[in-house]
């Protein structure tokens, strides 16, 4: 049985991979969003809604963590908050719909 990491099968794959992810997440804009869903996740902690390791994601409602006023807050699994509506084709959903 493979892996799931086989689909890099080479070690320059690897390396390119990891150069790419890094120059994305060095992007001022995934620095933006990462800050503010840290701070979303922090107040929410402070509120005493969510704990460490409660299996708990403070997510975005609109999915905009651009978007961080926190009406826009809401707690839920992480089964769900890392996951996408499909149709029956298993393509993702519209997010509008």
């Amino acid at each position: 049985m493979a892996s799931r990491y086989d689909r890099w099968r080479t070690a320059a794959e690897v390396r390119a991979h990891r150069k790419a992810q890094s120059k994305y997440q060095a992007s001022e804009e995934q620095k933006e969003k990462r800050a503010n869903r840290n701070h979303a996740r922090r107040e929410m902690e402070k509120k005493g809604k969510v704990h460490k390791g409660d299996g708990k994601d403070v997510e975005h409602v609109d999915g905009n963590a651009l978007h961080n006023n926190p009406m826009n807050w809401r707690v839920g699994s992480r089964h769900h908050n890392r996951s996408y509506a499909r149709t029956k084709d298993a393509h993702k959903k519209d997010p509008k719909s």
